[in-house]
């Protein structure tokens, strides 16, 4: 099994889908580089884009089809202005010109793009081909598969190089991470670190984690700054602007660092605190609905929970030293490894038990490393938040990230809080039920799921909840 970096499950991101929209906007990146490898981008004359799956069924609430045009014209996700994606995109279909890799200029309209919604590839339900033309001969075919939190492979072959490296301990399982924390003497994000560092040097890992959290912060002031309605036809009203608002009492900031310092002078209530996790939550996955920068963790669907999670860390548990953030991190990046490795991070293949759930889990680790619970508490706090998310589905209406997937960002933050309560206030030993076995069962659980429940929009909410379903 190959060992995986924290930072590939845990990392920059655009909204408003890891797997609908970064995965194929980095599939376009990558066929990019194909047509130049095999040298026919001087011959190039059309290219058609095939969406299958899940891909097809909820690609344009998803953003599928902005993905793969900008991602086509040699746009980053990593680094674009995000407020011009839109821009971009229209500039590209009221011209129906794209200049392929930013070099080759070739006619391409909205027609270019298939949506093959009764034909789902059997390896993924997140597949995609590109097809390359010059005239009517074919020039290149290549299929891709976004397999969830902005992964992408070719069947059987991993486009994830780094993935391939060993690191210096592998822990593919709970019981191994346990293991070698008992036979090292080390705290888990010990552990954690040591593995990364096969890739990178400490401070590297250090500046690396501390740039997430300060993105994270970034995302949720942008959030609670904002009003009005998030895109798409379900006109969804903003409410974390609203909420901070209210939490300050009307009092402007001109800065982040105002308002951080603001919080500083404040005293909270229970009743507080939980609003104001549930207001970071909104703030993270708004930003996210609106094709904003956000922090992918484990996917964009689940964005806002970690950071809510981390920043009720920060102002109500005191955890401000930076090493605390980077334990974090650390810590909850490789629980989403485990789950990544023996079940899934794909709403398409697992519902939103593998998204929301995961990162629910993902938080209630994190949580509890830097509340300096035991390798085994820990662990036992992400089984905790996983086992009430088991059988969650994933069933957005319209094909949006928006209904019901903002509001469960804030349950995955609240139950992430209590599954640490409860860990830290318990002896792991009297435990019943392992992560290893609800990753296990959460895998057995997605196997059986119904297709219908997993990112299709075919049931569910999605199906009792009056849309104009010709604008999905």
């Amino acid at each position: 099994m190959e060992s995986i970096s924290i930072f590939d499950i845990i990392k920059i991101g655009i909204g408003p889908s890891s797997s609908h929209t970064m995965g194929p906007w980095q599939a376009a990146i990558y066929f990019c580089d194909e047509l130049k490898k095999a040298k026919v981008l001087d011959r190039l004359t059309s290219i058609e884009v095939f969406l299958y799956g899940s891909l097809a069924k909820t690609g344009k609430g998803h953003g599928t089809d902005f993905a793969v045009v900008l991602g086509l014209a040699g746009y980053d996700f990593k680094t674009i202005d995000t407020d011009r994606v839109e821009v971009y995109f229209n500039e590209i279909m009221q011209q129906e010109k794209i200049k392929v890799a930013n070099e080759i200029e070739i006619h391409f309209s909205y027609q270019n793009i298939k949506f093959e919604k009764q034909t789902t590839l059997d390896f993924h339900p997140n597949g995609l081909t590109f097809l390359a033309k010059s005239e009517e001969v074919n020039l290149l075919e290549k299929t891709y598969f976004s397999v969830g939190g902005g992964f992408v492979v070719e069947e059987h072959q991993s486009k994830d190089d780094k993935a391939r490296i060993p690191s210096v301990r592998p822990c593919h399982d709970g019981k191994s991470l346990l293991n070698n924390c008992r036979e090292l003497h080390i705290r888990l994000s010990d552990l954690v670190k040591l593995n990364e560092s096969s890739w990178l040097t400490s401070d590297e890992i250090d500046q690396r984690a501390l740039e997430l959290w300060h993105e994270m912060l970034q995302s949720i002031w942008r959030g609670c700054q904002k009003h009005g309605v998030l895109p798409g036809f379900l006109k969804v009203k903003r409410r974390a602007g609203e909420l901070f608002n209210r939490l300050t009492d009307q009092k402007e900031f001109l800065t982040i660092d105002d308002w951080m310092q603001w919080m500083e002078t404040q005293t909270f209530d229970f009743n507080s605190v939980n609003k104001w996790v549930s207001c970071f939550a909104l703030a993270v996955n708004e930003e996210n609905a609106s094709y904003g920068r956000i922090i992918t963790a484990p996917t964009n669907g689940a964005a806002g929970v970690i950071p809510a999670v981390l920043a009720y860390a920060y102002f109500f548990e005191n955890k401000k030293d930076p090493q605390d953030i980077i334990r974090f991190i650390l810590t909850s990046g490789e629980i989403g490894t485990l789950f990544k490795k023996s079940a899934t991070i794909s709403a398409a293949m697992g519902g939103c038990q593998a998204e929301i759930g995961v990162s629910s889990a993902m938080a209630a680790a994190g949580l509890s490393e830097i509340l300096n619970g035991s390798p085994e508490q820990v662990l036992m706090a992400a089984e905790i938040a996983m086992e009430h998310h088991l059988g969650l589905t994933c069933d957005p209406v319209g094909g949006l990230v928006q209904i019901p997937c903002i509001e469960r960002n804030t349950m995955g933050a609240i139950k992430a809080i209590t599954a640490k309560n409860i860990a830290l206030e318990s002896n792991p030993n009297d435990a019943k039920v392992s992560l290893d076995s609800v990753i296990k069962t959460m895998w057995q659980t997605a196997l059986d799921m119904n297709s219908k429940y997993k990112e299709t929009s075919e049931a569910g909410l999605a199906q009792n909840i009056s849309v104009n379903i010709a604008e999905c």
